[in-house]
């Protein structure tokens, strides 16, 4: 991995960009409600709309940029998010916003499972899990630095201050990606055979449902985490920064631990353990009657979350290296679809006067995530 490291350096720090722009939302929640006079819940579902285009666009963009040199690709989809979320911040109204936000988000459809696809043609075979955890530490590092900075920065100078931040390391990440990516990157295209392969495969479909019942679990309430903790803390956007710090430093343990052991222990076992300590967070919910008990509570949750994400695309592409453009976009396309389950959920509880339920439901569908990883480990053991 040491001759690629360069490149991978600037994949990872794609992906810091790219959950840094996709997790703006949730950490400018409050003051986009009140800049752009619309309900918290109403607000919520710009982050339902952007999932639900990364959704579709993950598997859609797969196929149409398949002959595509990654090159150009990626550092041409880092561009668009740069322009995009300029013109997102320029937006005079949520109607306005609404349909630029979902177009700005393309850029993520492609970018982080394209860029999990590279790594099989940048790396060895018994180092890639490693590297696609390491590649995947941006999401992490996005959670730690991005979306805390992103809070404060939309708490103190505005929602659209935010924005314009993710606009300016967007373009400073489509250089890194021109400059360091060599060229003639091309993953092998998925043929139609390929793609009912992949449809076709027990193992593989039951992972992809893993990664919908556990992301959809985990946005029911990390969605509205601004507007909960506002609610039921009262803290200050300084404080609300500091909360995110203490999420995205955990979830950067989690990943970082996940990186270095991922291939001694097996991708599966490492699912299994990401997801048990995201239930146990939302078991333990209801004991954050304080900012510091709060930070203590969501910790297990936060070593799980991303790393989750990490270990899930290592286990695609340990079931089926071939197939791993398509299931990777898949999987991808299902984490994004749990997303917008998961906000479009919350958003509903909430409007219902339900807040106190967020967590309840995110346990039950944690727990039933569980499940399906069990029933996938069992498919891949019988070879299916």
């Amino acid at each position: 991995m040491s001759d690629s490291r360069g490149v991978l350096r600037a994949l990872l720090f794609g992906n810091f960009v790219i959950g840094t722009g996709v997790m703006v939302v949730p950490g400018t929640l409050n003051d986009l409600g009140t800049s752009l006079n619309v309900p918290v819940a109403t607000a919520g579902q710009l982050i339902t709309v952007a999932a639900v285009v990364m959704c579709i666009g993950s598997p859609l963009c797969a196929a149409v940029v398949a002959g595509w040199d990654r090159r150009r690709l990626l550092a041409l989809a880092m561009l668009w998010y740069a322009v995009m979320h300029l013109l997102c911040a320029l937006m005079p109204s949520f109607a306005a916003l609404m349909p630029a936000r979902a177009v700005a988000v393309l850029a993520a459809a492609i970018f982080t499972p394209q860029a999990a696809a590279c790594v099989s043609l940048l790396v060895p075979a018994e180092q890639r899990g490693r590297a696609i955890t390491y590649v995947f530490l941006g999401w992490s590092l996005a959670s730690v630095l991005g979306m805390p900075l992103g809070a404060f920065i939309g708490g103190t100078l505005g929602w659209r201050a935010a924005f314009g931040a993710v606009a300016l390391i967007a373009l400073a990440s489509s250089l890194w990606v021109w400059r360091a990516m060599p060229d003639g990157v091309r993953p092998p295209a998925l043929t139609l055979a390929a793609w009912r392969a992949t449809l076709q495969s027990p193992a593989l479909m039951l992972c992809i449902l893993v990664t919908v019942t556990y992301s959809a679990s985990q946005f029911v309430l990390f969605s509205y985490f601004a507007p909960y903790y506002k609610a039921t803390l009262g803290i200050s956007p300084a404080i609300l920064s500091l909360m995110f710090v203490s999420f995205g430093a955990f979830g950067l343990i989690g990943n970082l631990v996940m990186s270095r052991y991922i291939d001694r222990i097996g991708a599966p076992n490492c699912v299994m353990v990401a997801i048990g300590c995201m239930a146990l967070s939302m078991l333990a919910w209801p004991l954050g009657t304080s900012v510091v008990l709060a930070a203590l509570v969501a910790a297990p949750w936060a070593l799980g979350c991303f790393s989750s994400n990490s270990a899930q695309q290592a286990r695609l592409v340990g079931i089926a290296p071939g197939l791993a453009a398509g299931s990777i976009a898949l999987n991808s396309s299902a984490m994004y679809a749990g997303q917008a389950l998961g906000a479009g959920s919350g958003g509903w509880l909430i409007a219902q006067g339900s807040m106190g339920m967020l967590h309840w439901v995110g346990l039950a569908g944690l727990l039933l995530a569980m499940v399906f990883s069990w029933w996938a480990a069992r498919a891949r053991l019988h070879g299916t």
